[in-house]
């Protein structure tokens, strides 16, 4: 039997809420929403508070990290971080949407095609290395007006955009069969791979380029190689899913670890400043703090007068003895 609100196989569940923390690296599949993905992956660990970080459209599939309790705490460290993909253009036609969702015309100067090589299209790609304005596409996620551009753009309204300024790190040309590219880019955040496939199209002289296939194979330093399919966690019993959970704190690594005594620990739940020896560490910097158990319990930052304050900690049971 299949359980309607999933397209799921219906497996005996928990009816009561799980107040359970850590991370999920979801390989999301093609055809569903990030939202939709995080409520099947929520469904199936019976979560009471879930969240994900770095959005992929319908269409998109790859790395998508997934939240669970106080690890929501702390997704937007991840918001900024750089990502990879792998994406298949199809050069000579264009995309109302920019995907292969959308309508396909094709182009008069899709002739160019025919003359591209591998070796080409890496030399043409080169100049999409670095700094450069990008224009958002209209059917996007971003806000105008409280609400996303493709609602407006699904009722044939347009919005004026302003560009605005991405990074790609580096950009490769994999394989070229017939008027199709597959390319991978790694870039920093607010990229948008449809638009630069439309770019590239035109660079190469095809006049544009749609995405027939997009996947995030990286973010940070997460990649689709640690990811589960919604598939795989289905199969899994509730205890073995757990085992699959990264701790609370794993995108917080670039941050400084410091570990306070128990007296150090109460103040700082108690929301006073703790004295401790951070001369190392910048003023401002985000640290990880630690108990003498080595439980994390947050983050705190470093003050003007080399002191520590809490930035944002966890509200966990093993730590009811500092509330």
């Amino acid at each position: 039997m299949h359980d309607a609100r999933f397209g799921l196989k219906k497996k005996p569940h928990l009816s009561s809420k799980r107040n359970i923390s850590g991370v999920l690296l979801l390989n999301k599949p093609y055809g569903i929403s990030s939202n939709k993905a995080l409520q099947i992956a929520k469904y199936h660990y019976s979560a009471a508070k879930s969240g994900h970080t770095g959005t992929l459209d319908p269409m998109a599939t790859g790395v998508l990290p997934i939240c669970f309790g106080e690890a929501t705490k702390f997704a937007s460290f991840l918001l900024s971080a750089d990502k990879t993909y792998e994406a298949v253009l199809k050069l000579g036609y264009m995309s109302t949407t920019g995907d292969a969702e959308g309508e396909i015309r094709k182009l008069e100067t899709q002739e160019g095609v025919g003359n591209l090589t591998l070796l080409r299209c890496e030399q043409v790609l080169q100049r999409f290395v670095g700094k450069m304005m990008q224009m958002p596409p209209m059917y996007s996620a971003l806000k105008h007006q409280g609400k996303p551009l493709y609602t407006y753009a699904r009722n044939g309204e347009v919005i004026k955009r302003q560009a605005r300024e991405v990074l790609v790190h580096k950009i490769k040309a994999i394989v070229l069969q017939e008027n199709e590219l597959q390319i991978t880019v790694t870039c920093g955040t607010g990229t948008y791979i449809r638009t630069l496939a439309e770019d590239i199209g035109k660079a190469l002289g095809c006049g544009g380029a749609y995405l027939v296939k997009l996947c995030r194979s990286a973010i940070d330093r997460f990649d689709l190689s640690q990811a589960l399919t919604l598939d795989s966690l289905e199969e899994m019993e509730l205890a073995e899913r757990d085992q699959f959970l990264l701790p609370v704190d794993c995108f917080l690594y670039a941050c400084p670890a410091l570990i306070l005594d128990e007296v150090a620990a109460l103040h700082m739940f108690q929301g006073r400043v703790v004295c401790i020896d951070t001369h190392n560490i910048a003023i401002g910097q985000a640290v990880r703090l630690f108990n003498q158990q080595q439980q994390f319990m947050g983050l705190g930052e470093v003050t003007m007068a080399q002191n520590i304050v809490a930035k944002r900690l966890l509200a966990n049971s093993n730590f009811e003895k500092y509330s």
